[in-house]
């Protein structure tokens, strides 16, 4: 064998393996990439089909209340039966469009109608929630049996806050929220 066929033939050797270690590194890497692909759909859709991100937050705090911080505008039975669980005899927690709010009369106001800013501020309604620095915060001492709290959260795309609360204290039957636009919104 000549000296250039023998280097033909090292160069052909050289050749193949540089093919064959090609294809394993190209295996290993779109081995890697299914992998890292597989775990990225995992880390979104888990969290949608288990519900593992919360939507809201609820946390009692030392004086009997309950702090509720809205992170998205869902599960509103879910929050209704842990502020039973927390304390609040019955709740009727609605999620509202912006520009919008439940129509007037759901049901008997508890102490009925109020004719100005002080009497609304002496009231249950006014007490029963307020906003909070995580959140909303509720008080159950002002709801008793045979009341419903009513929490109509309004979605707030121009405001510094995510959400505006409208609370009243219903006495007896709760009729079911009809939306209608909000005037006093602006939009």
């Amino acid at each position: 064998m000549r000296f250039e066929e023998q280097l033909l033939m090292d160069l052909k050797t050289e050749m193949t393996a540089r093919n064959e270690r090609s294809r394993r590194i190209g295996r290993r890497l779109l081995a890697g990439a299914a992998v890292a692909g597989l775990a990225a759909v995992a880390a979104v859709a888990v969290p949608l089909l288990t519900g593992a991100e919360p939507a809201y937050a609820v946390s009692k705090n030392a004086n009997g209340t309950i702090t509720v911080e809205l992170k998205e505008f869902r599960d509103a039975a879910k929050l209704e039966q842990d502020l039973r669980d927390l304390g609040v005899p019955a709740a009727d927690v609605t999620y509202l469009k912006p520009y919008t709010k439940c129509q007037d009369d759901r049901g008997a106001l508890v102490g009925g109608e109020y004719d100005t800013p002080e009497e609304w501020r002496e009231s249950v309604h006014y007490k029963v929630a307020r906003p909070g620095p995580k959140g909303f915060i509720i008080d159950p001492r002002y709801v008793r049996k045979g009341q419903t709290v009513l929490l109509e959260f309004t979605e707030n795309p121009k405001g510094p806050f995510k959400s505006q609360l409208n609370a009243s204290v219903i006495e007896g039957p709760v009729k079911p929220c009809v939306p209608v636009h909000d005037p006093t919104q602006l939009g």
